[in-house]
């Protein structure tokens, strides 16, 4: 599959421990034309992540030094911060969900196939692209959507651009990983329909998505704190008790 120029020129840090695993990743996204630097230790990983322009960190999350959720957690805090993508071991569940709370885009699980992280990678630049204006991306699927739905939505004092993929609050931009941005357009298209949050992880994170459906409850907070003006009282994405989610109709806004 033919990359795109801003694929082509897209610069990957590999912050993993394991020589064997970060020489074979790096060698196949070499291959793919990807810009490609790795490093073996966590704190020289973050020191160089905040030192240089990277487009991509493929991070390990156990590692010498500065583990990989501090890593995540200190990316996050600069006012523009790379892709993540987590590398983790079967039976560390719980960190997987902290990585995807502290902001994570994706992750794969040891042992993976090079054809699958090669496949991640590629879906993270295309949503970035998408995310910058560079390249149009549908909405995400799901069973029951609506068909031509609108390139902009506008409710209250909220303005969800889905082709720039650009939201405001107030005439505010708001800062929304990729996945606060689909799970909220999500719920924009469709308002007053309820969510379980097994449906979300359906939806937002694609069928068949191995995720726990506490990763919905982690990401419905955070987006609260970026578009409700009292999360404590949301106006827009509203709680269905015993249920799951819905985002308010007009009428309610």
């Amino acid at each position: 599959m033919p990359h795109t120029a801003q694929e082509s020129q897209a610069r990957i840090l590999i912050i993993e421990d394991a020589r064997d695993i970060a020489h074979l990743v790096e060698m196949h996204l070499r291959d793919a034309h990807y810009q490609v630097e790795a490093v073996h230790d966590g704190t020289l990983g973050l020191e160089r992540a905040l030192s240089n322009h990277y487009d991509l960190i493929v991070l390990d999350l156990t590692l010498p030094g500065i583990d990989g959720l501090e890593i995540c957690r200190r990316l996050r805090e600069q006012p523009e911060y790379p892709l993540i993508l987590m590398l983790t071991s079967k039976g560390t569940e719980l960190d997987r969900v902290l990585g995807l709370e502290l902001g994570a885009d994706d992750y794969l699980t040891k042992p993976f196939s090079i054809r699958e992280l090669l496949a991640r990678v590629k879906a993270l630049f295309r949503r970035r692209d998408a995310q910058n204006g560079t390249v149009p991306a549908p909405p995400p699927h799901c069973p029951g959507a609506q068909i031509g739905e609108p390139d902009t939505i506008r409710t209250g004092d909220l303005v969800i651009e889905m082709i720039k993929r650009k939201v405001t609050l107030d005439g505010v931009c708001l800062a929304l990983t990729a996945k606060e941005f689909d799970l909220l357009h999500q719920f924009a298209c469709h308002p007053g329909r309820v969510y379980t949050r097994a449906q979300l992880l359906d939806c937002v994170w694609g069928l068949g998505y191995e995720g726990y459906e506490h990763t919905v409850n982690s990401h419905i907070n955070r987006l609260r704190t970026k578009i409700e003006k009292n999360p404590a009282q949301p106006r827009y994405l509203l709680t269905v008790w015993g249920v799951g989610y819905k985002f308010a109709e007009a009428e309610q806004n």
